[in-house]
């Protein structure tokens, strides 16, 4: 029978001169296995920082996001209150007034007025504006002629701007303003008696009818102040105060 040599173990690293094993091995492969744990604790360390400041920034970034929604909120329902008087002054040219000449649906204000002697319509509304930023629903809550909440809103915004009562300039809209809501000839500052609630929004229909301006469905308190207004649902867009 043949006598076959048998090599190195492999596993053992010898040397290829003279076969014997290299003392340092071991100990080279410990350095690396020691040196890939210190790796990841500092990795971990870093992320567990990291961590940290992230969520010391969370409360700040969603302030400052629910402060851009508001912005965009406010200039979509003022551009919705626009709409709102462009509207009421074609239907009283047509010979309407008060609650008859108010649009009774966004679409109507979607739709646009007729442009005089010719058969195209004026745009008065984006499509973009007819949605509530702020509520999930993006519907816009109506605000109806005489309203609790319009008189509410009046006496913010008296309060506002130091008792006196505001009285648009454009004749049209102060006579519709007289017709909508009470006069307040003077009024206490007793602070804001608005709370909110768990947040959330106003989910019930709104009725048919004609309405005078557009609310936020959103109960939440706001980070801005509109008239010094501090909840999205008090923030009432009318042309009957500007």
């Amino acid at each position: 029978m043949m006598n076959h040599r048998r090599g190195p173990h492999h596993k053992i690293w010898t040397s290829a001169l003279n076969g014997q094993t290299v003392p340092g091995a071991a100990r080279v492969g410990s350095e690396r296995h020691s040196d890939a744990g210190y790796t990841l604790v500092a990795l971990l360390a870093v992320m567990t920082v990291v961590a940290l400041f992230a969520m010391a920034a969370a409360p700040g970034i969603r302030q400052q996001a629910q402060r851009q929604r508001e912005i965009e909120a406010i200039f979509r329902g003022e551009e919705v209150a626009d709409a709102i008087r462009a509207y009421y002054k074609y239907r009283v040219g047509q010979g309407q007034q008060f609650d008859p000449a108010l649009p009774t649906s966004m679409e109507q204000l979607l739709e646009g007025v007729p442009v005089p002697g010719g058969s195209k319509k004026r745009q008065i509304l984006r499509t973009s504006a007819a949605h509530d930023p702020l509520s999930a629903s993006g519907e816009w809550r109506f605000i109806r002629p005489r309203s609790q909440g319009l008189l509410d809103f009046q006496r913010a915004v008296m309060l506002y701007v130091g008792n006196v009562p505001p009285i648009p300039q454009d004749s049209q809209i102060r006579d519709l303003q007289g017709v909508m809501v009470p006069t307040i000839t003077n009024i206490l500052d007793t602070g804001s008696t608005q709370t909110a609630s768990s947040g959330g929004e106003d989910l019930l229909a709104d009725a048919s009818g004609p309405f005078v301006g557009v609310a936020s469905r959103s109960r939440t308190n706001s980070v801005l102040y509109y008239y010094g207004i501090d909840r999205h649902d008090g923030w009432i867009f009318t042309p009957l105060f500007r």
